[in-house]
């Protein structure tokens, strides 16, 4: 099935469906990079925000593929969560909130720091950066939404 651009209202949401497609796609790579071929081991709340960030990817690619003018309604509720627990996550890295209010109770501290790149780049850093990013397309995209009525 071609692409049929009628149903999208103009090509700057083209643009911001494309770029938050891109973010949360290379997330999810970068997400299975550092722990497939790299070997970190994810901690709970890693997990959790790859259970936010996974499902992103193919909401957007399809979106991408049939457009619809819903899909705030569909994605933003994932990259709430997913940017809420990606700032209790970096809270806890930098020692904001204490160690022991972690869900981190087996397996590898919330806490541990596989990466740091210019002493403070962590991955939760780059998990925040990545939702914050989708997140303000998508307030963006809403907007221009809004006032094209």
């Amino acid at each position: 099935m071609p692409f049929d651009s009628s149903k999208r209202s103009d090509s700057k949401s083209l643009t911001f469906i494309f770029f938050s497609f891109l973010i949360s796609l290379i997330a999810t790579l970068g997400s299975l990079f550092f722990s497939e071929i790299m070997n970190f081991i994810p901690c709970s709340l890693c997990w959790y925000q790859r259970i936010f960030m996974y499902p992103l990817v193919f909401l957007f690619l399809i979106n991408l593929l049939f457009p619809d003018d819903k899909i705030f309604k569909y994605a933003f509720p994932l990259v709430v969560v997913g940017w809420i627990i990606s700032v209790y996550h970096n809270l806890l890295m930098l020692k904001i909130i204490p160690e022991n209010l972690s869900p981190c109770v087996q397996g590898v501290p919330c806490s541990v720091d596989y990466l740091n790149w210019f002493g403070f780049i962590t991955i939760p850093l780059l998990s925040f950066f990545a939702y914050t990013s989708i997140l303000i397309l998508l307030i963006m995209l809403k907007r221009k939404n809004k006032y094209a009525k």
